[in-house]
């Protein structure tokens, strides 16, 4: 029998979210209502936050962030270019311009050096807050990505934010379960942002949430995220009558629905468990991996915890060895599915057209876009589906050099 194919990210979807969406399709509720509500308080209190907003994807959330933020049309923000481009496209489209940093490449996370160095070269702090001298614009937020589940150094971020006076935003599409030093990622920053796409270590098909200590930055966010309404739809046409409603802004329609949070519930009940497997298989790859011609991923920093999302190894495939594409068609050709994650931000066709940005403006993350390979790393995974994957990378190693 053929093994089936390895879906890289694939989610695990068990009969406890199956027979939740059933009894939501059932209730007759499965727009934004109650289970949306238990979700996010669920969601809040294994945060420890004060505040937790869910919306229907982490884009939408970082988007209503930067504007709760004070983002105004023409300011910068500071950001990594090794990110998904949603990071950077909500930037813009809340007016902003992405102002990319540099990233370290043992942790591929925003260094806090290179901004420093920014801020010090080009930056000054005003009382109207603080200015690119360069281009005259004002620098409003910070946006460090937790790349993968690892956890930025945010004690220096914090720093810096408090110092040049910015709005400290966090992406932690990839950092539910993520620690730094004693703290929750998402108790941290000003804003901190989630992520409950499909392939996430939580997933709710499409979705997201946004957590805060701040409850002006988390009403503000609720109305944003429904047409700009003065009450939500669950307390417009809930049981306990209609009530009336006024537009306060030109909102969004950015909310969850029931039915995301049907599938969140259970999710969230199981992400521990979740998250001690995928460790299990993060170690098994490296020990079966490390004497292989590639860069592991970086052991966690001392007092942080690592969400464990990305398993992304670096492949040179420099002196006539396997490069990163021919191993991915290797694996791809075994019934592995692999993510490249990802092309850097600065590199693609827009940024380059509307920015001016080119090869060589942030080297660190370019290295690593070039490089960078994601193996399968779910929860769903067997231990055979491990030992596939293992098998599948020594196999390709082993095929390249016979070949040679």
């Amino acid at each position: 029998m053929t093994d089936e194919f390895l879906i890289f990210g694939s989610p695990q979807i068990t009969d406890d979210e199956i027979g939740e969406v059933v009894d939501t399709l059932r209730s007759g509720w499965i727009g934004t209502g109650p289970r949306v509500a238990r979700f996010e308080a669920a969601f809040r209190d294994y945060i420890g936050a004060q505040h937790a907003v869910a919306l229907n994807s982490c884009t939408a959330a970082l988007h209503v962030s930067m504007l709760v933020a004070g983002v105004q049309p023409g300011d910068e923000v500071i950001t990594s270019p090794l990110t998904f481009v949603a990071t950077a496209n909500a930037i813009i489209h809340a007016g902003g311009v992405p102002r990319f940093v540099d990233v370290d490449r043992a942790t591929q996370n925003l260094s806090p050096d290179a901004v420093r160095r920014f801020l010090e070269t080009e930056c000054e702090v005003t009382d109207d807050g603080t200015t690119n001298r360069r281009t005259g614009r004002r620098i409003r937020a910070l946006l460090p990505v937790h790349f993968g589940g690892r956890p930025c150094e945010m004690d220096a971020l914090e720093a810096l934010a408090a110092e040049y006076r910015l709005i400290l935003v966090e992406d932690a599409a990839h950092a539910i379960e993520a620690e730094y030093r004693g703290r929750k990622i998402g108790t941290i920053g000003d804003l901190t942002c989630f992520s409950f796409y499909v392939t996430k270590n939580l997933t709710t098909g499409e979705g997201g949430m946004v957590t805060t200590a701040s409850e002006e930055f988390a009403g503000r966010i609720k109305t944003l995220s429904l047409h700009g309404l003065s009450h939500d739809a669950w307390k417009r046409y809930s049981d306990e009558g209609f009530r009336h409603y006024e537009v306060t802004v030109p909102g969004f329609k950015y909310n969850m629905m029931d039915l995301q949070a049907a599938l969140g519930l259970h999710q969230l009940e199981r992400l521990e468990g979740n998250w001690v497997r995928r460790d299990q298989i993060w170690r098994r790859y490296d020990e079966a991996l490390r004497d292989l011609p590639l860069v592991l991923p970086a052991a966690p920093e001392p007092q942080t915890r690592h969400a464990r999302h990305l398993y992304a190894v670096l492949v040179d495939g420099g002196s006539g060895g396997l490069g990163r594409q021919e191993l991915q068609d290797r694996l791809h050709r075994a019934g592995i599915g692999t993510g490249i994650h990802y092309m850097a931000v600065h590199l693609h066709q827009y940024y380059r057209e509307a920015f001016g940005h080119r090869r060589g403006d942030y080297p660190e993350a370019e290295f690593i876009s070039d490089r960078t390979l994601s193996l399968p790393l779910s929860a769903k995974l067997t231990d055979r589906d491990v030992d596939r994957v293992i098998a599948g990378v020594r196999d390709a190693f082993g095929a390249a050099v016979s070949r040679a």
